[in-house]
């Protein structure tokens, strides 16, 4: 597959390609080009003249073509769904969820695009001003950078190109080089929907190079970005030189708190659906399980029973339930983190064990509080890491104890606990008696610490790739 630049499916100028395989069987799915310096600047200077006529195409308009990219995408959503779970190791259920979302996600962020209203300030509110009108407008930031994750491509690949190409941006985006071709396919969708040539672009290639290389780029104006903690303090590095706007959402080692009164069955139940969800491999699942003591043999004898029983297989099988994770090498890093904890005390129960790029479901149980596992080793894999603790204190402390704040999970049937532990949890969110795996497409999303930068979501992401005008009526009065 080829990438998309201005007005074509391209190669790289160098013809150098990276090859994209299943990480079930090894096999080779397709190949993308690597792009270079050379179609990153030709990319940039396609996007920046596109972008002054798309900004003057009216929102109702802006609207009308996305709504016929969605007619393309109903028609072919089968074909993605194979395609995302060929490339990613997905189960083809969770691709089908994937590609269906959207059809939520899309017309949200174009129904919103109706309504960025700006504000009037009343004449006469400040001495000197009293023949003024001033009023305020929001407009495109111009180019944006838009680096889509390999784990929930298709979803952020809305939460991020949706809005800018509906507040007037061009958008070039960097899929993944694990799994990028669902992405290309979708740009390719919007291109053949009526998006200029230019105003939306798919570079591929590695984020050492490629990603670096827009990210820096002094023609593009903001870059939007799901990653890892490292990867975005880089990116932050290089957006500063030209004080870029950036929005960053990052890793995560959320905590999963059940307190003694809870209800068990549905600890275990959201803890297992949502720690074990696409092997583990998601930025808000949660990963630190802080079970009260009197509750913490009932838990962790669940969970083993429910780990053991979900059933691994060829994702393309209806029945699978686990799969693969992304590569082998992040295999092998889950592997290493596994064999770190038990080395620091802790008990593995179920899973563990590294079959090519695939793990099964890992129940880590007495983990000591003093265990990496438990504080900044963000653990990218279909493990649970489960702990006890006596009181509310320290459960709390234990939960902030982390450079990471993206989200937080309490369990519990007292309200005045809950609204307690949503107040002292140091992150973006909080979910009562669900996993913190919960992330609506309409939510502010984001996280606190080194979790990121900025928010995402329908209320949440014009703000961050627009930029406000305030326009005096000097006299007018």
């Amino acid at each position: 597959m080829k990438m998309i630049i201005g007005d074509k499916w391209a190669d790289a100028s160098d013809g150098k390609t990276i090859p994209v395989t299943n990480p079930y069987d090894g096999s080779l799915v397709d190949t993308v080009p690597d792009a270079t310096k050379e179609d990153v600047d030709r990319a940039v200077a396609c996007a920046k003249q596109a972008q002054k006529e798309w900004k003057r195409v009216p929102v109702y308009e802006r609207v009308e073509r996305i709504e016929a990219f969605l007619g393309l995408v109903r028609q072919q959503k089968e074909d993605l769904a194979r395609t995302l779970t060929l490339e990613s190791g997905k189960t083809i259920t969770e691709s089908r969820n994937e590609i269906n979302n959207i059809f939520t996600a899309w017309p949200a962020f174009c129904e919103k695009a109706k309504h960025l209203y700006g504000e009037t300030f009343s004449p006469g509110m400040e001495r000197g001003q009293e023949k003024n009108i001033m009023v305020t407008v929001r407009e495109p930031i111009g180019v944006v950078a838009c680096v889509v994750p390999f784990n929930f491509p298709v979803n952020l690949f809305g939460q991020k190109v949706a809005p800018a190409l509906l507040a007037g941006n061009a958008a070039i985006v960097k899929p993944a080089s694990d799994n990028p071709l669902t992405v290309c396919k979708l740009v390719g969708l919007l291109r053949q929907a009526g998006i200029p040539a230019g105003a939306v672009q798919a570079v591929t290639g590695r984020g050492s190079a490629v990603g670096n290389l827009l990210c820096g780029h002094p023609g593009v104006h903001a870059v939007t970005l799901t990653g890892s903690t490292r990867v975005g303090i880089s990116v932050a590095k290089q957006a500063a030189e030209t004080l870029k706007k950036v929005a960053l959402e990052l890793g995560g080692n959320d905590a999963f708190i059940v307190l003694g009164d809870a209800d068990l069955e549905l600890a275990v139940r959201e803890a297992v659906n949502a720690r074990f969800y696409y092997s583990g491999q998601i930025c808000c699942a949660p990963k630190r399980f802080l079970i009260h003591s009197s509750l913490y043999e009932a838990f962790v004898k669940e969970a083993v029973r429910e780990a053991s029983a979900r059933k691994a297989g060829d994702p393309l099988d209806e029945e699978t339930q686990v799969s693969t994770l992304i590569s082998e090498k992040a295999a092998i890093d889950v592997e290493s983190q596994i064999a770190q904890a038990v080395g620091q005390g802790a008990k593995l129960l179920a899973g563990g064990k590294r079959n090519g790029a695939s793990i099964g479901p890992t129940v880590l149980s007495d983990v000591p509080h003093d265990a990496d596992i438990l504080h900044d080793m963000e653990v990218f894999g279909p493990v649970m890491a489960v702990t006890s603790f006596e009181t509310e204190e320290e459960a709390i402390a234990l939960a902030n104890d982390t450079i990471y704040g993206l989200g937080g999970s309490v369990f519990t049937n007292d309200v005045r606990k809950a609204v307690r532990f949503a107040q002292e949890l140091e992150c973006g969110s909080v979910v009562v008696n669900g996993s913190s795996y919960l992330r609506s497409f309409e939510m502010p999303f984001g996280g606190w610490k080194e979790s990121g930068i900025g928010t995402e979501g329908v209320s949440a992401t014009f703000d961050e790739l627009t930029q406000v005008k305030c326009i005096t009526l000097k006299g007018m009065l």
